[in-house]
């Protein structure tokens, strides 16, 4: 069975999709950007501070889902510029105790309203 995911404490969807899908035990985020959801609009400060931003909101989603931050398993990184790598792999690493997720990163041509970072993930309940 099927449970939509959705929590005003994030960012709301900017088209045709939810926050977060749960299946089973399994819960798939939508990409995350790093918008303020009270304003909708990106935070200012840079790669890290969207970073942080993005983390806040995932946090939200998978919260409202049963889940957390620390039982996210899978994530995917889509990076504006892969010179941010190092500077958003720094605020990554912060999120996360013990054993990291699976990870993919990827260097995109551009991101929803002219983010520098989006991050989705799978994680458990």
């Amino acid at each position: 069975m099927r449970k939509v995911v959705a929590t005003d404490k994030a960012p709301a969807a900017i088209g045709p999709y939810a926050q977060a899908n749960v299946i089973g035990n399994l819960v798939f985020t939508s990409g995350q950007l790093g918008m303020d959801p009270a304003t909708g609009n990106l935070v200012e400060g840079g790669v890290q501070a969207q970073t942080h931003q993005v983390f806040a909101n995932l946090k939200a989603v998978l919260e409202e889902a049963g889940s957390g931050l620390d039982k996210i398993i899978k994530t995917t990184c889509f990076l504006q510029d892969m010179g941010d790598f190092a500077a958003m792999n720094e605020v990554y690493a912060s999120y996360f105790e013990g054993a990291f997720p699976s990870r993919s990163a990827v260097e995109v041509a551009k991101l929803p309203k002219g983010g520098l970072i989006e991050i989705e993930a799978v994680a458990y309940l």
